[in-house]
């Protein structure tokens, strides 16, 4: 059983439980409804749907999901979004760190 992103239950569950903050910024999630910004999002760290494990799904804010868009990660990094947040490569959580050592030099 996936939701509506084709993200297993199994990975869902796995996420929620290890993102408790945005995994770009660091920003800790409320479930207030009236603070939508602060709520997570579901983030494929590198931009392909069929990469649907733990290793690339993550939770990220409203915010940080709204900048990256579609960008790659590597160039959405190098974003005035980011210089203006501090989010860099040496901040982000693990996850993260993980899918930059993926990427070819």
């Amino acid at each position: 059983m996936t939701n509506r992103w084709g993200i297993t239950k199994e990975v869902e569950e796995f996420v929620k439980k290890r993102d408790a903050n945005c995994v770009y910024c660091g920003v800790e999630f409320v479930s207030n409804q009236a603070s939508a910004k602060l709520s997570p999002s579901w983030e494929h760290i590198i931009n392909d749907i069929r990469l649907n494990n733990s290793d690339n799904i993550a939770l990220c804010c409203r915010s940080c999901n709204a900048s990256k868009g579609a960008k790659t990660l590597e160039d959405w990094l190098k974003s005035s979004y980011c210089k203006n947040k501090n989010i860099h490569q040496d901040n982000v959580a693990m996850v993260v760190r993980k899918n930059l050592e993926k990427l070819p030099n």
